[in-house]
């Protein structure tokens, strides 16, 4: 790839999504694991995210003059559970029917990268309790529910973290040997996802509602 985690614009490839009639998200990502028993190829469908980034615009709705004229309104949205139960468990369906049971449940803490984590970050976030960590994943999670979309995120773990493994640290070429290992599974898991979730116009979910109700100002796509 050409951009590092924290260039990418988040806003614009969601606003993109929406405004092309998508409704439900599927985001897969690499992450490291914060646990020895989340080794290289675990598959794991998180029900929890922490935030550790530091410079990524995470909202729509900052107040601010848009280009066509119009000013959004300052929303406070619920984030309690931030990936939707309806993608999760089409997202687990299909890995187990490609006979690569996931882990279900789980917390992705996203770092600002692009560096990977020290080793005392590292042994911090699994004190925390938390699964994975990687450098995608949010601030796309949020904005999403900024837009009334569903979310889910699939994480593929390509390296055991820095406080986890006791060797030299992780490397940039590890996680891409890992990554190209699973690519070619992991894209079949996708397609068997998105064939496995509801229709948008049927979706049940709290995360399809979030805007019900909300003057936000704006127009949405």
């Amino acid at each position: 790839h050409h951009l590092p985690p924290h260039r990418i614009n988040y806003r614009a490839n969601l606003w993109a999504l929406r405004s092309v009639g998508v409704r439900q998200v599927l985001g897969p990502c690499a992450v490291g694991g914060l646990r020895p028993e989340f080794g290289p190829g675990t598959l794991l469908v998180p029900d929890q995210l922490v935030d550790r980034t530091k410079a990524r615009v995470q909202t729509y709705y900052d107040g601010e003059t848009r280009a066509d004229g119009t000013v959004p309104n300052v929303v406070h949205l619920g984030f309690a559970d931030p990936y939707c139960p309806e993608g999760r468990r089409a997202a687990l369906a299909a890995a187990r029917g490609r006979d690569w049971e996931p882990v279900d449940g789980g917390t992705l803490v996203v770092v600002e990268g692009p560096r990977f984590s020290t080793r005392a970050e590292s042994r911090w976030h699994a004190a925390m309790g938390w699964s994975v960590v990687g450098m995608t994943g949010h601030p796309e999670a949020v904005l999403a529910r900024e837009l009334g979309l569903c979310y889910t995120t699939m994480t593929l773990v390509t390296d055991l973290d820095a406080g986890a493994e006791a060797g030299e640290g992780v490397s940039h070429e590890e996680v891409l040997q890992v990554f190209a290992a699973n690519v070619d599974r992991l894209r079949s898991v996708l397609f068997d996802a998105v064939a496995g979730l509801p229709k948008s116009e049927s979706r049940t979910c709290t995360c399809a509602h979030a805007l019900d109700g909300i003057d936000t100002g704006i127009t949405l796509p």
